[in-house]
């Protein structure tokens, strides 16, 4: 059974958007033509991929059938286009999605990339480690950068994660904030502050750690609006605080204060993540800039009695 990788990207492309129209719209094709090609591709599985609901396919679904078929489908136009590349000689970049964008990872990221200038590296951004690591797995992209505390269910098996960069956090507050004229802090002074979450709190599994840890009760989250909305809520409200990088420069700092935490210091674990089968023909180049810049900035510096790291057992050896 020979597979038409034409007819398994119109299938690829539907199962993504679940609407028949929009798939053609993506593809610039007519919608006749995307059909015609997803039931000869049935036609030739012996199998229905799509229960197609609506009129005009715009209630689809996946059968049974057809979410079997969709990552080998997936995985199946990853190899042909890098099939393409290698006979033209037109490999193509290297893709690193980041997530966690709330406290900068493109920073990590490039300071990496400074020192590989002929490494054609194309930073994307990702929602959060569950889609990233998805998107590894479907060969979307090669390689993730963000803090990874534990894989998805079913996703650990094929994945490789190393860590890159433990960050020191700081506090930070209105200056209407009782603690706001202190020179550092400890984590348990800030038992009776509300801790602001740009996010559903049980989303940002790092703040969740860190309240139950240090006894944090008073917690609350909201959508994340960007840098400017999440800094005006600290402004305005004299009660609440957040974390934030300690070397990360505030793009509007007035009326915000940044108190280092001691006693212990929190560290922001930042990994790259990627498929153990399938590695772009730079990865290990960029793996390696990544522990070339550790080992020059000093970026995996961890003393257990200084510092805190939430689930320091999942990130495999650390230095001591």
């Amino acid at each position: 059974m020979d597979l038409d990788l034409a007819q398994v990207r119109a299938f690829a492309v539907a199962a993504e958007l679940l609407h028949f129209g929009r798939a053609a719209e993506q593809m610039t094709m007519s919608q006749q033509a995307l059909s015609k090609r997803i039931a000869r591709l049935e036609a030739l599985l012996g199998v229905q991929l799509f229960d197609r609901g609506g009129a005009g396919g715009r209630g689809l679904r996946l059968t049974e059938a057809g979410e079997r078929f969709l990552e080998p489908a997936r995985r199946t136009l990853t190899a042909g286009e890098h099939a393409v590349a290698s006979v033209l000689g037109t490999g193509r970049r290297l893709r690193i999605d980041v997530w966690g964008h709330l406290y900068a990872p493109m920073r990590t990221v490039a300071q990496v990339l400074e020192t590989l200038p002929d490494a054609d590296v194309e930073p994307g951004a990702g929602r959060d480690l569950p889609s990233v690591a998805a998107a590894l797995l479907r060969g979307e992209i090669d390689a993730g950068f963000g803090r990874v505390h534990r894989l998805p269910d079913r996703q650990d098996a094929g994945l490789t994660h190393r860590l890159v960069r433990l960050e020191p956090v700081d506090a930070i507050v209105g200056i209407g904030h009782p603690l706001a004229n202190a020179t550092e802090l400890c984590p348990n002074d800030l038992r009776d502050s509300l801790l602001w979450c740009p996010a559903a709190v049980e989303r940002l599994d790092f703040l969740q750690r860190f309240a139950e840890v240090f006894g944090i009760t008073a917690q609350a989250g909201g959508p994340n609006l960007g840098l400017p909305h999440f800094l005006a809520r600290l402004r305005t409200d004299p009660g609440c605080f957040s974390l934030f990088p300690a070397d990360c420069p505030l793009s509007d700092a007035s009326g915000i204060r940044s108190i280092p935490l001691v006693a212990p210091v929190p560290l922001y674990a930042w990994s790259l993540i990627w498929r153990d089968d399938h590695q772009h023909p730079r990865l290990g180049t960029l793996v390696r800039g990544f522990a070339q810049a550790a080992a020059g900035s000093r970026w995996l510096e961890y003393d257990p009695e200084q510092h805190w790291l939430p689930d320091a057992e999942g990130l495999g050896p650390l230095p001591t």
